[in-house]
C-alpha cells in the first residue's frame, strides 16, 4: 500500500498535457479581458452620450415669437434699423447683431434702407450684464410713442427683435432668443451662437396666418 502511494506522488502528467492545460487557461483569461474591455467601452460611450445630452440641454437656445393678427407681411419689402433702446454697448457687437439679422431678412426678400419711407422699422434689445425690462414699443426716439403691450424681463444673453409698421405705429412682429450672447465667451463663439439664434428666430418669417 505504501509503495502504491509513493508511486502516485511521483506520477507526473506528460508535458503535452501540461501545455494544453496552460493554453486553455490563457485563452479563457484573454476572453475574460476582452469582455471586460467591451463592457468598459460600452459604459464609457454611454457616459459620453449622457454628458452630451446634458450639455446640449444646458446650452439650448429657446426661441419664441408673436405677431399682430391679420397683418399682411407681403407688403413689407424694405426696412430700416431704428434705436429703441437696450442695444449692445459695444459698437462692433451692435453692428454684428444687425448684420446677422440683415442676412436672414435678405434671404427672405427684404431690403435694408436708410430711408424714413421704409415699409418696416426694426429695432433690437439685449441684456448683456444684467436683466432689464422690455416693452414692445421701445423708446420714443423715432416717434413711435409708447404702446400697451405688457412689459417683461429680458434675461442676460437674450436677444429681442421688434418690427414696427411706421404707418400704423404698431408692433407687427416680436421675437426673442435666449442664450444668444455670453459676456464670458470669446468673440468667435458669440458669433456662432448669434447666427444660430437669428436663423432660428426668423426661420418662420413671414409668419403663416390662420385662415
Amino acid at each position: 500500500m505504501l509503495d502504491q502511494l509513493l508511486r502516485l506522488q511521483q506520477f507526473e502528467l506528460p508535458e503535452k498535457y501540461n501545455k494544453s492545460f496552460t493554453q486553455q487557461q490563457e485563452t479563457k483569461l484573454k476572453e475574460a479581458q476582452v469582455r471586460v474591455g467591451q463592457n468598459t467601452k460600452f459604459f464609457s460611450s454611454a457616459l459620453v452620450a449622457a454628458l452630451l445630452v446634458i450639455a446640449g440641454t444646458l446650452t439650448a437656445q429657446d426661441v419664441s415669437y408673436n405677431f399682430m393678427p391679420r397683418t399682411d407681411f407681403a407688403k413689407y419689402r424694405t426696412y430700416k434699423w431704428v434705436n429703441i433702446g437696450g442695444a449692445h454697448p459695444d459698437q462692433i457687437m451692435d453692428a454684428e447683431i444687425k448684420q446677422s439679422v440683415d442676412a436672414q431678412l435678405a434671404s427672405r426678400g427684404l431690403t435694408k434702407t436708410d430711408s424714413d419711407k421704409a415699409d418696416l422699422y426694426i429695432g433690437y434689445e439685449t441684456a448683456v450684464n444684467h436683466e432689464m425690462q422690455w416693452n414692445a414699443w421701445g423708446s420714443r426716439s423715432f416717434g413711435m410713442g409708447m404702446g400697451s403691450w405688457t412689459s417683461s424681463t429680458i434675461s442676460v444673453g437674450t436677444l429681442v427683435l421688434d418690427m414696427y409698421d411706421p404707418g400704423t405705429k404698431q408692433v407687427v412682429w416680436t421675437g426673442r432668443a435666449t442664450k444668444t450672447i455670453d459676456p464670458g465667451s470669446n468673440h468667435e463663439k458669440n458669433m456662432k451662437s448669434l447666427d444660430k439664434a437669428t436663423a432660428k428666430l426668423l426661420k418662420n418669417y413671414p409668419p403663416k396666418q390662420k385662415s
